[in-house]
């Protein structure tokens, strides 16, 4: 109660927190929130060779020196059809071509784990032509549990 014997009136209620100190809504964010990384192939295309280049850097001392390229044609085909990738024993060079490894490539299931496979896959077969081994024999364990 107050002095004067009245009762006391409740608190105002505060604001909504989509208000602001003036009653009205919120405005919006000046900055919006960032963006998504932009993913493209060519991207995707790079990460899954880099990162089987450097399994096969780490697991074989042979290809430690040796520099994983990326092309993106090859110059001309030979009687085989269209190279896949190019070796250059001399330079320590494996230059993969995207373009046909994409394009050329036989998925049975079109979705980024077996687009990736496939590509780590070409990488495997010219990291084994440079050494003169079987594709099997470069990482047996990476595939082990697919």
């Amino acid at each position: 109660m107050s002095i004067w014997g009245r009762a006391r009136k409740p608190a105002p209620r505060g604001r909504a927190a989509r208000h602001g100190r003036h009653g009205r809504q919120g405005r919006s964010p000046v900055v919006r929130p960032p963006l998504p990384p932009i993913d493209t192939r060519v991207e995707r295309f790079d990460i899954a060779v880099g990162g089987a280049a450097e399994y096969l850097r780490a697991a074989w001392p042979e290809l430690r020196h040796v520099s994983f390229e990326i092309g993106r044609l090859p110059r001309a085909a030979d009687e085989d059809g269209i190279p896949r990738w190019t070796i250059d024993r001399d330079a320590r060079r494996i230059v993969l071509y995207r373009v046909p490894i994409e394009r050329l490539g036989r998925l049975h299931r079109a979705d980024e784990l077996h687009r990736r496979m496939m590509i780590e896959g070409e990488v495997f077969r010219a990291a084994a032509e440079y050494l003169d081994r079987d594709p099997w024999d470069l990482g047996p364990d990476r595939f082990r549990f697919l």
